[in-house]
């Protein structure tokens, strides 16, 4: 007698076929079109380089525009650019480097905790990519990543300064989840204008730029330095002053940028 088609064992069957085929289905789109998802990560990345450096331009492309710019390796640990030696002996590729799976490698970074990490970042890889827009030799404007903890999510974002190193150009977030309306504010336009002009250190070189409670008091001597912060949103607020402070100072970026003023670009 023919089994019926309503078998547990027929069911069970077409079910498994069913899961198969849709896993091969979606496996083989996942793979087709991870270089168009690849391509689209690495030209969101160049556009939010370039929006922070003020250089998007209508009727230009993202790659056209990119071009000019120079990505470079910098070893955060000695505050000059990596050689190629150095990068070959890590087996770092500059056009590939990703500083935030680096962080994550023990080989390529170090452990941070307590007073040693303001910005909240329990990881800084031991080198960085930075930007250069160059005029010749000389470098025009320098796009730096940063990153730290706000209040409900690690905010990453570009600085863009002018050629003293010290003067904003322009300063932004392209990955953050604080609260809308409140610590997500860092998206807003209106905000991130404010940063332009704005001087990263003091006469002692100390990186003292941050948010103002409140506002900026244009009466402060430090006015030029502070920005202000955002309203209701006081831990992001604070998270922003720490992140900044963090990687434009001495365990940051700020060696680095203290042997371009003196030495130039090598």
């Amino acid at each position: 007698m023919a089994s019926s088609n309503d078998s547990i064992k027929k069911t069970i069957l077409v079910a498994f076929s069913l899961c198969l085929v849709c896993s091969i289905f979606v496996a083989a789109a996942a793979v087709g079109l991870k270089p168009i998802q690849n391509a689209n990560k690495d030209e969101d990345r160049k556009r939010n380089i370039l929006s922070a450096a003020g250089m998007l331009q209508e009727g230009k492309s993202v790659d056209e525009i990119f071009a000019s710019v120079e990505t470079r390796i910098v070893d955060l640990q000695t505050g000059e650019f990596a050689t190629a030696e150095e990068l070959q002996a890590e087996g770092i590729n500059p056009d590939t480097f990703d500083q935030k799976v680096a962080a994550k490698d023990p080989g390529l970074s170090v452990s941070l905790s307590g007073e040693n990490d303001p910005a909240g970042i329990k990881r800084r890889a031991n080198f960085a990519s930075v930007y250069l827009v160059k005029s010749g030799d000389d470098i025009e404007r320098i796009i730096l990543p940063v990153h730290g903890y706000g209040l409900w999510s690690t905010m990453y974002g570009f600085m863009a300064l002018e050629d003293d190193f010290n003067t904003v150009i322009g300063f932004g977030f392209y990955d953050q989840g604080e609260t809308p309306g409140l610590g997500g504010e860092v998206d807003n336009p209106n905000w991130k204008a404010l940063w332009k002009g704005k001087e990263v250190y003091n006469d002692q070189g100390q990186a003292i730029i941050a948010l103002a409670k409140g506002g900026v008091d244009s009466s402060d001597p430090n006015a030029s330095h502070k920005v202000d912060g955002l309203s209701g949103a006081t831990l992001t607020s604070r998270g922003v002053t720490h992140l900044v402070q963090y990687w434009l100072g001495k365990e940051g970026f700020g060696p680095f940028l203290s042997h371009l003023r003196s030495e130039g670009v090598q």
